[in-house]
């Protein structure tokens, strides 16, 4: 029996499973006012795929491709492709944990030149657990997951601008049904949705550059409160993301892209005993007490910004090179990671692979690989058209 793995799950049990922004901060700095936003579900804000992950998770303004549902569903109206597919999968927490696994599976279809609909899953495993009773005997061995499903569409409404919404169905399942105390758990189900917009202009000039524009917002979990007994409930991680991104094609064969990402949860702020603000509130009245609600006024707002900054390069539109930096707050979560990574195109096939180098020794997060492999279903049916009878 692993008994690190035990050791997790009894803090998640004990937590009721709130995802808590903290990583790797030293207590006695968490000893202010200002406190981790809590949420359920944090799988869900994980960057599923390897291209927007190795610019620092930044990917709400880059150009369309098969994993835009995560960032901005509203790029998939700009799509070049007419169908496609995309494979990712990420070893997860892999310093702590051997059998930790995030997949995700997206695809997209063009209705028309305007309309685009897309579907994605997202499986979370933790593995397999050994349930012990308080006497260390064991109980049942549970395998522990969570997923996503999501079903978006997209329409554009000029040749600049673009809107996108999503819908999400969610379970979690940590438990098993096992018991915390005298209470019952028990899998959680909800449902959420995302409304995102896409600006593109392409028509700019950058002294002899032709260069492009883009700006993508996203408001991602719209949702009902997950609950995992009958006694809680917990917010989703309701977040905004608002994104820019500017390309520059320097010639026929080499073009550049920087891109940045901020993004908020608009989730209660833990109070301390002088606050003023309930967080048992509605979803709709949590969002918008979220951005005034911190008990460190302003300043501690200012603080759950989290920055994503990316970096792409593409040589004859077939291969990339990446990077990127993801920071945020040391009191809202501490994690602060430099990315990589690399993308291929094979005709039909594309190849993304990204890697995380975190700036603090021994973090759970370091050394994060993740891969993407797509297939373009518009070039496969050219491909075939091609051949000779």
């Amino acid at each position: 029996m692993n008994k690190l793995k035990v050791i997790i799950l009894v803090t998640l049990v004990v937590s009721f499973f709130k995802g808590y922004g903290q990583d790797n901060v030293n207590p006695n700095e968490l000893a202010g006012s200002e406190k981790s936003i809590e949420y359920a579900v944090p799988f869900l804000i994980i960057a599923p795929d390897s291209r927007a992950g190795a610019m620092g998770d930044a990917g709400a303004a880059t150009s369309p491709d098969y994993n835009s549902m995560h960032w901005n569903a509203a790029k998939y109206a700009f799509i070049e492709s007419d169908m496609g597919i995309s494979v990712s999968y990420t070893p997860w927490l892999r310093n702590l944990i051997g059998d930790i696994d995030l997949a995700y599976v997206s695809f997209f279809k063009k209705i028309d030149q305007r309309q685009t609909i897309a579907a994605t899953l997202l499986y979370f495993s933790l593995g397999e657990i050994q349930f012990t009773n308080d006497l260390g005997d064991p109980l049942n061995v549970h395998k522990p997951n969570e997923f996503s499903v999501d079903v978006a569409y997209a329409r554009s409404f000029s040749d600049k601008i673009s809107g996108g919404i999503a819908f999400r169905y969610i379970r979690s399942d940590i438990t098993g049904g096992a018991f915390v105390g005298s209470t019952e758990t028990k899998a959680g189900n909800t449902g959420a949705a995302d409304i995102s917009m896409y600006y593109v202009d392409d028509k700019i000039k950058l002294g002899n550059y032709n260069s492009t524009f883009s700006l993508g917002l996203n408001i991602s979990n719209i949702g009902a409160k997950l609950s995992y007994t009958e006694v809680e409930k917990d917010f989703l991680p309701t977040n905004l993301k608002l994104g820019f991104a500017y390309l520059i094609n320097i010639d026929d064969f080499n073009s550049f892209t920087l891109t940045v990402d901020l993004n908020k949860f608009l989730v209660p702020t833990p109070q301390d005993s002088s606050s003023n603000y309930d967080t048992d509130v509605s979803v709709s009245q949590g969002m918008i007490q979220s951005f005034y609600d911190s008990p460190g006024g302003f300043t501690e707002e200012l603080h759950e910004i989290k920055y994503s900054i990316g970096a792409e390069y593409w040589y004859a539109k077939q291969f990339a090179v990446r990077g990127g930096y993801f920071t945020e707050n040391q009191y809202k979560g501490n994690r602060k990671y430099f990315t990589a990574g690399v993308g291929l195109k094979f005709n039909i096939f594309t190849f993304d692979f990204s890697y995380l180098i975190s700036t603090s020794q021994n973090h759970p997060l370091d050394k994060t690989m993740r891969f993407t492999l797509g297939l373009d279903f518009q070039k496969l049916r050219d491909q075939r058209r091609q051949k000779p009878s």
